[in-house]
């Protein structure tokens, strides 16, 4: 339970055939947009109570992500009919799919996946800190090239769902520790499990930006009240936010998903 795994689930025909620019866009000196989308999917078990990974996948298209982080993944579990969910999301994507196990669990595995519209120069899975008896969690880390040149790090995460701070706020520390150094650009997305005002968030603000600063709410789905889904970045003068909003679907999953349109700036010579 405290180890953590990484397997990397990339289909060749994907890798080739995979474009470095984005559609309809060239590098320039304004910078690179980036399209980036963070989903809690549900473990694939949409609220008709059937695995609809066709539905979830038309959610994802719609958006038209560049990256895509997607928590409460199983791979081969009992549960979601032994399927490896984020492969068959990358299938009916036509993205580069990423799997990272938290833990194992229900006969398979369980955590984050990433999808990505570029192919990955590495990919790490690092576990965060729980303590004895709760949910192990873990951060997926990649780097992709950009069209511009630049290398960007995008790491997607879980944090713990209890009311009791104590492990979110170590999880934060130890996101800070592993990621916050440095001037490289990264952006940090996902389900963090914690309102805006929290000590978690306030931890994780110290070195990171929200891309959506009025905290558009993202549960539940039907009616949301509460923003505990982000897109993060750093560092604050390599980005410039275009466009934020939540995508509320009350079939896809209870969550809405948050899709975030960064532009990275040049760096100053």
């Amino acid at each position: 339970m405290k180890s953590s795994f990484l397997a990397p689930l990339i289909f060749a025909s994907l890798l080739l055939g995979q474009s470095m620019t984005l559609a309809g866009q060239t590098p320039n000196e304004e910078g690179i947009r980036v399209r980036i989308l963070s989903f809690n999917i549900l473990h694939g078990e949409t609220l008709k109570g059937d695995f609809d990974l066709d539905y979830i996948a038309r959610v994802i298209k719609e958006a038209d992500p560049d990256l895509v982080v997607l928590q409460e993944v199983d791979l081969r579990t009992n549960r979601a009919l032994k399927m490896d969910l984020v492969s068959e999301l990358g299938l009916r994507t036509g993205l580069n799919p990423l799997f990272g196990r938290a833990m194992f669990f229900d006969g398979g595995e369980y955590g984050e996946g990433i999808l990505s519209r570029y192919s990955f120069l590495s990919t790490r899975n690092n576990p965060l800190p729980a303590r004895e008896g709760m949910e192990p969690r873990a951060a997926l880390e990649v780097q992709v090239l950009l069209p511009g040149g630049d290398t960007l790090s995008f790491i997607g995460t879980h944090l713990d769902h209890t009311l009791d701070e104590t492990d979110r706020l170590a999880q934060a520390e130890e996101l800070n520790s592993l990621f916050a150094g440095g001037d490289k650009p990264m952006v940090l997305a996902g389900d963090l499990n914690a309102r805006p005002e929290s000590a978690t968030m306030n931890r994780l603000f110290s070195y990171w930006s929200a891309s959506d600063k009025e905290y558009a709410p993202t549960i539940p789905s039907h009616k949301p009240v509460a923003k505990i889904d982000y897109v993060l970045y750093k560092p604050a003068h390599r980005w410039k936010v275009v466009e934020t909003s939540v995508i509320c679907d009350t079939i896809a999953s209870d969550h809405c998903a948050q899709l975030s349109v960064l532009e990275l700036l040049p760096a100053i010579q």
